[in-house]
């Protein structure tokens, strides 16, 4: 069984910044990429930032020179600090983790059940 936690979110001023973090666990053997996502009411569910086990990272354009995705491989956290938030920012984050759980031979995509960032005034 393997789980993801997100933590943080909440309401913040244009202009502002949160920081996010997420936490996989259970009976994992690896974790390859870790990422996280947002959907906005009325709209589909859309990539903010991913980061590799070896530190390689990719982000929304629309997110870059504000966002910063890190992770601590020794914990299996990923955390995602946010700056700059816009209103726009508004949207439910979701934590994702490509993991290799023990026992099993393939990977799978685990999902955390998301966390509100209210970005307003």
């Amino acid at each position: 069984q393997v789980h993801v936690v997100e933590s943080g979110g909440g309401l913040v001023q244009p202009g502002g910044s949160l920081g996010l973090s997420c936490a996989a666990s259970g009976r994992i053997l690896s974790i390859n990429a870790m990422g996280w996502y947002r959907q906005a009411p009325g709209k589909e569910r859309e990539l903010v930032a991913t980061i590799t086990s070896g530190g390689s990272t990719n982000y929304a354009d629309s997110v870059k020179g504000r966002f910063t995705i890190s992770r601590d491989n020794a914990k299996n956290t990923v955390y995602l600090q946010m700056n700059s938030l816009e209103p726009d920012d508004t949207a439910v984050y979701f934590c994702n983790a490509e993991v290799h759980p023990i026992s099993s031979v393939r990977w799978y995509d685990y999902w955390g059940q998301g966390t509100q960032v209210t970005v307003s005034s």
